[in-house]
């Protein structure tokens, strides 16, 4: 195995591979995991450490795209003339001299002429140009986000939005949560210890681990045999808020289930679980998580997606004790995890995602009973996708009531972690991935 960490690049498969997933992102509209799955599954050849090169060079100009392009525009003569293949070749090329990497490896590795170096050295103090430029505009190239959600963040984070930026295009920590039905969080870093892996705890989650150790998470024994779940700090957080009994539980946009694993985990296996999603597909994921992970009392029911869902779920009105409403989002929380959702959210396509939300929490708060409780999230940092679906729904619905999130938190954790009694968390301040989370009662007993 140290042998074949030792081997140098082959910089012409990278950067073929690099070429090709990221142009069928760009130019095909691909989302950025599926093309590269599908670039990397092509390439049989690559060794491992050529196949994280792809992934984090394809990524990391991912989250630079507009910085980019804006360089690109200004030091390459006629670059808005180049064919698309050459286009990106240079868009890696700054990419790479914006990560660090000497002039000299990144043009040998690009198989560019060194006259191309003279040029290629300025890139990184030409970004300096950028101060001249008005604020929004500044800010949305620095950290590569349309311009309204500049606009937005500036309003709701003042100068602290440009923290938000950089951190939101930095890689993020791999983070894994401990199943508690398996083993606590010390027998897990012992046995990721033993597979050579190596773990520190999560500083505010009691349940995480960061794996530090560059490898295939998935194909160590650990995971195979259900000891841990990858799921990112913030995540967890969320999850804590549900605080779920053994009675019965309902988890209403389940998708693949992670959140779903730690209800039932806090239930030891406990009462029943139900996970609710219009995605069949993503629950037929979730069989097969429950079943690694030791969990029986989820009930898998995929549901319509629209208006019709209300009939199917008339029998569990007024039934369970906690309903998650993880709602789906823009995803804003997420970009250092999924860079290439930021060049696909639109004004109205997030006009769209608040009408859904409220849809939505309005439709599966009549499943909580008298004096059961109401949990609602995002991945989002916005206000109108967090604190403004809150505060319509409680317009409409004066039996709920907002409860502090403490109790459930601890009282150190909730001062670092909370707004207005509610869970917000920001890539910048706490390096977990941006997420929202309120907990609401319902009136009654």
């Amino acid at each position: 195995m140290s042998t074949l960490k030792e081997r140098p690049l082959r910089e012409d498969l990278v950067t073929q591979a690099c070429l090709e997933a990221y142009g069928s992102v760009r130019h095909d509209s691909r989302l950025a995991d599926r093309a590269l799955d599908y670039t990397l599954r092509q390439k049989k050849l690559l060794y491992s450490q050529e196949r994280r090169a792809i992934a984090e060079r394809v990524y990391s100009l991912l989250r630079k795209q507009r910085l980019v392009d804006y360089l690109a525009e200004m030091k390459v003569k006629g670059f808005a003339a180049l064919v698309s293949t050459r286009k990106d070749m240079y868009r890696f090329a700054i990419s790479r001299v914006l990560d660090g990497d000497g002039v000299s490896d990144v043009l040998q590795g690009l198989s560019m002429p060194g006259t191309e170096a003279a040029w290629l050295r300025t890139v990184v103090q030409a970004k300096s140009k950028l101060l001249e430029k008005p604020e929004v505009e500044r800010f949305a190239i620095e950290a590569s986000i349309p311009d309204f959600l500049a606009v937005k963040l500036l309003a709701e984070m003042g100068e602290e939005a440009h923290a938000v930026g950089e951190a939101m295009n930095r890689r993020g920590p791999l983070t894994a949560r401990v199943n508690p039905l398996k083993g606590t969080r010390e027998q897990v870093m012992q046995l990721l210890q033993a597979e050579d892996v190596k773990v520190t705890p999560t500083p505010l989650s009691p349940f995480g681990l960061f794996l530090e150790t560059r490898t295939n998470v998935y194909a160590l024994k650990t995971f195979k045999d259900g000891y841990f779940e990858v799921q990112d700090e913030g995540s967890q957080l969320l999850g804590m808020l549900v605080d779920a009994p053994p009675r019965k539980v309902i988890d209403a946009c389940a998708g693949a289930g992670g959140k779903t694993l730690q209800l039932a985990a806090q239930m030891k296996n406990r009462g029943e679980i139900y996970a609710l999603d219009v995605d069949a597909r993503r629950l037929e994921e979730l069989k097969q998580r429950a079943r690694r992970a030791g969990v029986h009392n989820v009930r898998i029911q995929p549901i319509a997606p629209g208006a019709e869902a209300d009939a199917e779920l008339e029998k569990l009105y007024g039934q369970a004790e906690r309903v998650l409403v993880d709602a789906p989002c823009s995803g804003t929380g997420t970009y250092r995890r999924k860079p290439d959702a930021r060049y696909r959210i639109t004004e109205a396509l997030l006009a769209e995602h608040v009408e859904k939300q409220k849809t939505l929490i309005n439709r599966f708060s009549k499943l909580v009973k008298p004096g059961g409780r109401l949990i609602y999230g995002t991945c989002s940092l916005l206000r109108e996708e967090n604190e403004g679906v809150i505060d319509a729904f409680l317009a409409a619905n004066p039996e709920f009531s907002v409860t502090p999130a403490t109790p459930w938190l601890g009282e150190a954790l909730a001062t670092q972690t909370t707004r207005g009694g509610m869970l917000r968390l920001y890539p910048h301040r706490h390096n977990t991935d941006g997420f929202f989370g309120a907990v609401l009662v319902r009136k009654g007993k």
